[in-house]
Order: C-alpha cells, then sequence, then structure tokens
C-alpha cells in the first residue's frame, strides 16, 4: 500500500509540473504576443510590408564655397527608382521600358538582381532619373506596385573648373561597404580631391521614414505620425582655400599647354590655385554620364585625369639652387664672401657642366642672380667634402636631412587628395649602385644643379618660395581654409614647421631672388607696381624639349603669394614659366591685369 501511495504521489506531481510548464508557456507567449500587437507597433511593420514602407532620407552633402565666399560646388536635385521585388505584380511592361527608356532584357535582369539582394528590402532599379522623367513617373507609379522613387541630390558645379581639388563623387563599391558600416548598396561616397579626404564631414547622416501607402502605391501619410522617423542631417559646409577668380584665371593661362600652377599663401599655407593642365570639367563625372565620361578621360593621351602639380615628378633643375644654397650656407661650405670666377663651365674628373655668359665673379647672391652652373658646382662639392664629415655618406645625409627639412622627398600629410613624396637621392641609394667606397662628390655634382636622382612635385616647390618668403618656416599647404563657418579655421594645419637651417640664410635666399627678377635670368617678368622675388629653371628633359620652370613669392617686403609654375616641352623657365607666374601674381595682388600685350602673348602660346 505504502508503495502505491508513494508511485501516486509522483506521478501527481509530475502532472502539477507538466500542467505548470504549459500554463507558464502559454502565459509567456500570450504576454509577448500583446506587447508585439498591442504595445510597440515597430514590429508590424515588417508584417505589413504591403501597406508600409520604410525610407531613406538621403541629406545634402555640404556644399563647397571659395576663400571670399563664392559657391563652387552645390548639390541639384535627382532620383532613384527603388524596387520592392516582394511587391511587383503584372504590369504593363511595355510602356514601363519606354518610359525608362530601357529595354525588356534590361527590366528582367534588373528585377532578377534585386531578387537575389533581397525580396523585401529595396534596391535601386534605376539611378538618378532626370526631374522631367520623375514628374512623368510620378503620375504613372500607381501601375506599378512594388517602384517607388526615392529623392537624391548629385553635385555641380557652376564654374568648370579645379576638378582635381574637388575629386568627384561615385556609388559606394564593396569595400567601402565592408568596411563601414554606414554604408549600402546604392549610396554615394567621395572618390577622390576633397569630396574623398572630407567624405565624413560632407556627407551628413542619412535619416529614415516609415510611410504608408495605399493599394495604388501612394503615400499617404507617415506611420505612427512619425514617432519612429529619424532626420537626416545635412553634411557640413566648406570653405575652400581656393581663390575662384585666381583659379579661373590660371586655368586658362594653361589652356593648350601642358604644366602646372600652385599658387601658396606664405602666411597660412593654404593653396590659393591648384591648376593641373590639361583638366576637365568636374560636371563630365557626375550622374549617369560619369562612367562613360571617365572612360573617355582615362583614354585620353593628354592625361587629364593626372594631377600634375601633385603627382608628377620633374628633376627641378636651377630652381633647386635656392635649397642647395641655403645648405652650403647652413653647413659652411660656402659664405656670402665666397667668390669665384666662370669661365663658362664646370670641369672636374672628366665631368662637364656648362654655364652661361655672365657678370664675374660670382658670389651666393649673383651665382642665384645669373643661375650660374659653375659656382653650383663648387659650392656643392665644397659641403660635401667638408673635413667635419667622417665619411661622404655622413655628408649626403646631412645635405638630404635638410633637404627633406624644406618638404621635399616626402608628402606634407595634408587634405591634398593623392599626392606623392617625389624623391631625393641618399646615401643608401647610391651604396647599392657603386658600393660604399665607389661613390664621393663628384659622382652627385649633377643634384647641384637639381639634375640626377632627384624629383620634386610642383607643390613642393611653391612651398619652398614660401618657406623663402617666410624666412626659414612653413605652413602645412592644405586646399580647406575653414570647416562649417569661414572664420572656423580648419584645426590641422596651423602648426609652423621650421626648417633646420638659420633664418639669416634665408634673408641671403630672399635678396638673391630679388636680384633674380630685378636684373637677373627673370626680369623679362618683372613688374614695376609689385616687388617679386624668384628663380628661374631650364628642366633637361630626356624625352623631348626641356621644361619650362619658376618659383616666385611678392611681394618682397610682406609675401602674400608664393607661386611655382611648370609647363612641360616650353624650353627655357624665364621665357614661359615666369610670366605666367608674374601674371598671376598681378591678378592676385591688383585683382586685375593690365599687361595685356604680355598677357595675350601666354594665352597665343601652345605646347
Amino acid at each position: 500500500m505504502q508503495n502505491n501511495y508513494q508511485s501516486s504521489e509522483i506521478s501527481s506531481r509530475r502532472k502539477n509540473f507538466i500542467i505548470f510548464f504549459i500554463v507558464l508557456t502559454g502565459l509567456i507567449f500570450l504576454t509577448r504576443l500583446f506587447f508585439i500587437q498591442i504595445i510597440d507597433h515597430r514590429y508590424k511593420i515588417f508584417a505589413n510590408s504591403n501597406i508600409q514602407r520604410i525610407v531613406t532620407d538621403y541629406p545634402a552633402r555640404g556644399l563647397i564655397y571659395d576663400r571670399n565666399g563664392e559657391l563652387m560646388v552645390f548639390n541639384e536635385p535627382y532620383y532613384d527608382l527603388m524596387v520592392l521585388p516582394g511587391q511587383v505584380r503584372e504590369m504593363d511592361t511595355l510602356e514601363f521600358i519606354n518610359l525608362l527608356d530601357i529595354t525588356k532584357e534590361q527590366l528582367e535582369n534588373r528585377l532578377q538582381a534585386a531578387r537575389v539582394y533581397s525580396r523585401f528590402r529595396a534596391s535601386v532599379f534605376e539611378r538618378q532619373i532626370s526631374k522631367d522623367i520623375y514628374a512623368v513617373l510620378q503620375e504613372k507609379l500607381f501601375k506599378y506596385p512594388g517602384f517607388y522613387v526615392q529623392p537624391r541630390t548629385l553635385r555641380k558645379y557652376p564654374e568648370p573648373v579645379a576638378a582635381h581639388t574637388f575629386g568627384y563623387v561615385g556609388e559606394a563599391g564593396p569595400a567601402e561597404i565592408a568596411a563601414n558600416p554606414y554604408y549600402r548598396p546604392g549610396d554615394y561616397i567621395g572618390i577622390s580631391g576633397i569630396e574623398r579626404h572630407y567624405e565624413e564631414i560632407l556627407r551628413g547622416q542619412k535619416g529614415t521614414r516609415i510611410v504608408l501607402v495605399d493599394a495604388l502605391n501612394r503615400e499617404i501619410g507617415s506611420f505612427q505620425e512619425g514617432r519612429y522617423d529619424t532626420l537626416a542631417v545635412a553634411g557640413t559646409d566648406l570653405y575652400a582655400s581656393l581663390d575662384l577668380e585666381l583659379q579661373m584665371y590660371g586655368e586658362k593661362l594653361l589652356q593648350n599647354k601642358r604644366g602646372s600652377i600652385v599658387a601658396i599663401e606664405p602666411s597660412s599655407g593654404e593653396i590659393l590655385a591648384l591648376v593641373s593642365s590639361p583638366g576637365y570639367d568636374p560636371n563630365l563625372l557626375v550622374g549617369r554620364i560619369r562612367t562613360q565620361n571617365y572612360q573617355m578621360l582615362q583614354n585620353d593621351t593628354l592625361k587629364p585625369l593626372f594631377n600634375r602639380a601633385l603627382m608628377a615628378s620633374y628633376p627641378p633643375g636651377s630652381v633647386f639652387k635656392v635649397a642647395n644654397f641655403l645648405v652650403g650656407l647652413q653647413e659652411g661650405g660656402i659664405t656670402t664672401h665666397s667668390r669665384y670666377g666662370c669661365p663658362g663651365y664646370y670641369r672636374s674628373g672628366g665631368i662637364t657642366i656648362r654655364c652661361r655668359t655672365h657678370p664675374q665673379p660670382v658670389n651666393v647672391v649673383s651665382g642665384l642672380q645669373y643661375s650660374c652652373n659653375t659656382f653650383s658646382a663648387i659650392q656643392f662639392r665644397n659641403t660635401l667634402e667638408l673635413p667635419k664629415f667622417e665619411s661622404m655618406q655622413q655628408a649626403l645625409t646631412t645635405w638630404r636631412d635638410h633637404i627633406v627639412s624644406m618638404g621635399f622627398g616626402v608628402t606634407f600629410d595634408s587634405d591634398l587628395s593623392h599626392e606623392l613624396p617625389g624623391q631625393i637621392g641618399s646615401a643608401d641609394y647610391y651604396d647599392r649602385i657603386y658600393g660604399p667606397r665607389g661613390w664621393k662628390a663628384l659622382t652627385v655634382i649633377s643634384l647641384a644643379i637639381g639634375q640626377g636622382e632627384i624629383g620634386t612635385t610642383p607643390v613642393q616647390l611653391a612651398n619652398l618660395a614660401a618657406t623663402v618668403a617666410n624666412r626659414g618656416y612653413y605652413f602645412t599647404p592644405h586646399v580647406v581654409k575653414a570647416i562649417g563657418h569661414p572664420d572656423s579655421l580648419n584645426p590641422g594645419f596651423l602648426t609652423r614647421k621650421r626648417t633646420t637651417i638659420d633664418s639669416v640664410h634665408f634673408e641671403v635666399m630672399a635678396q638673391a631672388m630679388f636680384e633674380t627678377v630685378e636684373t637677373g635670368t627673370g626680369r623679362f617678368s618683372r613688374m614695376d607696381d609689385i616687388s617679386m622675388a624668384g628663380k628661374t629653371g631650364t628642366v633637361q628633359n630626356p624625352h623631348g624639349e626641356n621644361h619650362s620652370a619658376f618659383i616666385a613669392f611678392a611681394p618682397v617686403e610682406n609675401p602674400q603669394i608664393a607661386i611655382s609654375v611648370i609647363v612641360e616641352n616650353a624650353g627655357g623657365g624665364a621665357t614661359w614659366a615666369a610670366p605666367i607666374s608674374s601674371l598671376m601674381i598681378e591678378k592676385y595682388i591688383n585683382r586685375e591685369v593690365k599687361r595685356d600685350w604680355f598677357e595675350q602673348r601666354i594665352l597665343d602660346a601652345a605646347f
């Protein structure tokens, strides 16, 4: 009896436990169901996708102004046609494809691709519909369940200039989407230039809306009075350092020529003009025509997509004597009292460097003023062979460290998109070529005149002019002056970068560059009302005619602009690059150019 009683009690407990478990489970499901259906309406969104639609509100990208507040980049409305494959029904395909100017095969392929992506999430069916097509489509959209229009904006450039600086916007690719959860298929992202470097500032923040639609696919209101909507936040405006008027003038001067102009405000490092020629209209890389036009530009033999101002690496030629003389003065290879005769050449050990006829004897000022190759070679060799250096490796490394401190051989690590560092010959390089004991100062003597194992970019040369203008320091060159407000200066570029050369030596170079323009090789470009200091350069080119180069700053007493100009295959620096620099300086300081004949000569030239 006792065993039967115990067995019955155990069975009763099991029964009660099972009943309790079933009731508890039921209560949990009922409570959850009540919460989902009555309290939290968000869960209805996915269940009721046939009457509700989640719409992404894309923010307008920030506008871009020039340094004077002139609008350079704005937004223009366009529309994307979106598709929800799970809602697509039978429709008049002939009318639909005629409306969008697509083929039936394209329609079927795009619908299939959308289904593969997701039957219940929207994707782009047709990108960047014009306002005219949008107006017609809106009236007929009720005939096409599963399709709706997504408002977007595209970039617009009122003046077709500064394409390389602005860069362009394109659709985010798989790599960008994988790297950043902000982006989804169909989103736009800055690909190059300012658009790329300041992407997170310009793009703003996307918003979302849950809208109700009727049986005819028309919006009839917002879900829950917009309780679950989030507002889009427009991108932040930028104020470029460019002077629009000066930029336009620079591009005009370089028409029908290959080369570059870089103008910098020495007191801030702000780039006033960044010209690469040939260039292109930035409007070509906007919207549906971008892919086709990009391919056309890429195949152009003149390489308009190549940014010569930041990416081209040239031997600087005689322009580099400014940097070499500074190193010589700093290390003691020459002094302000050094004087040498020039027979019209420098010859040593079977090497001959030719020079032009000029007044003699030559010192550090007149050596730059008349661009004496003999003086340049002597001072360079004297510097490397100073007794204080224990080896040629130590001597060249010291020389190179000074050169790098002036901004050569490295990038500026600023907002200059795709900038390249150029190259400056190093002891390690020559050790590899000749062996540690196989080279000496005469081996690398071509560096004295800016040739040989050396490559500089135009922006680096402009920065050298700015450094001399500042008498020994520079601010990192950059193309965005302010963020959000014209007075909110870009905080990343406010620190002075001091060179390893004493400022007293820069005073000597400033005087020498002034004499170069007053009575030396650059005298043809002298202006009566603006004092200019500069240095001409003729860059040897093994592939054809020499390049014309010039650097300058003005006014000498209170520099407002520093500049470098390179015109490819144009010959001497005094003939073309110096006049262009002179015109740019006159335009910037006086806001007009009065030397009509001087200007016309440049405009008529083609190389």
